[in-house]
């Protein structure tokens, strides 16, 4: 069964935590556009990712998924 996605979001950071499951020791790989890609230390799957400047990042024209997200996102704010 698939694990489920845990997400958390801070605030005052613009970053967006996404781990499959829960979060666990793994290795971080820097990928483009300020996305931390992280793997399981020995499978080497993907565990989970890190988003920097997450609302930031959005597009302008994306005002409604920005707002949608901003909201939701905050109630589990660090």
């Amino acid at each position: 069964m698939a694990e489920p996605l845990n997400f958390d979001y801070d605030k005052e950071s613009d970053v967006l935590y996404v781990s499959l499951g829960r979060p666990r020791r793994a290795i971080s790989r820097e990928a483009d556009g300020g996305v931390i890609v992280r793997f399981d230390l020995k499978t080497r799957k993907v565990v989970g990712f890190t988003i920097i400047n997450f609302l930031r990042g959005l597009s302008a024209r994306n005002r409604e998924l920005r707002a949608l997200v901003s909201g939701e996102l905050t109630m589990s704010h660090r």
